[in-house]
């Protein structure tokens, strides 16, 4: 009797694993960095970054010029300090005055140095942040697609190991659904958005990146 009950445990065991192996998984793939660049708000975000970084650099030029023009004046003044027929008197009050702009820019230096440093790291954080926004958005258009169509899996095709190899190697056509989810993305783009969108990845070097990176100097 044991016997018997063990033989057909083990019977509905092996026919439960088998109809598990023979069952249909369903698998999709995304390629991110497609949709990604494609995305009207993508281009959106670049031009926000290029207006903020091109606004440092104004902003960095005007005190490079202020820096330059007091290296200019602290020269003309040692040259003066040097001449002979100058007088005792001059020379002391011409050499408070070039110590004076020698102070005056090495402050302006650090203050240089200082807002290069800040500016940076605000447009790192600011280019995550959107990153991180535009990101959420693409996948959770991506889950919703999943959970009304019942995926079991999904893979980006644009995804890579640590070593820098493409996480999938293979997949169908048929199985990838980007251009579907870009179509959805785009149907809130303004009419009068001049922001035009691609399908690859963006060449300009100012794009928003997809995975954190760190910003030019302004």
């Amino acid at each position: 009797m044991k016997k018997t009950l063990l033989c057909t445990l083990l019977c509905l065991g092996l026919l439960g694993l088998a109809s598990t192996s023979h069952a249909q998984v369903k698998i999709g793939t995304v390629d991110m960095n497609k949709i990604f660049s494609a995305y009207y708000k993508t281009k959106d975000a670049e031009n926000r970054i290029n207006d903020a970084r091109n606004e440092a650099k104004q902003e960095l030029d005007e005190r490079m010029d202020t820096y330059k023009k007091n290296l200019d004046e602290i020269n003309k003044l040692n040259d003066e300090i040097q001449k002979p027929e100058l007088s005792s008197e001059a020379k002391a009050a011409k050499t408070k005055d070039r110590d004076d702009k020698i102070q005056e820019t090495k402050n302006l230096e650090r203050e240089i140095n200082e807002f290069r440093q800040t500016r940076e790291k605000q447009l790192q954080e600011q280019a995550v942040r959107m990153r991180n926004g535009i990101v959420d958005e693409i996948t959770k258009l991506v889950l919703e697609k999943v959970k009304v169509e019942n995926y079991d899996l999904i893979m980006d095709r644009s995804g890579l190991s640590l070593n820098g190899v493409p996480i999938l190697i293979f997949a169908k056509d048929g199985l990838d659904f980007s251009d579907e989810i870009v179509t959805q993305l785009n149907k809130t783009k303004p009419k009068d958005s001049d922001t035009g969108s691609s399908s690859g990845s963006s060449s300009s070097p100012s794009s928003l990146p997809l995975a954190p990176a760190s910003a030019p100097t302004p």
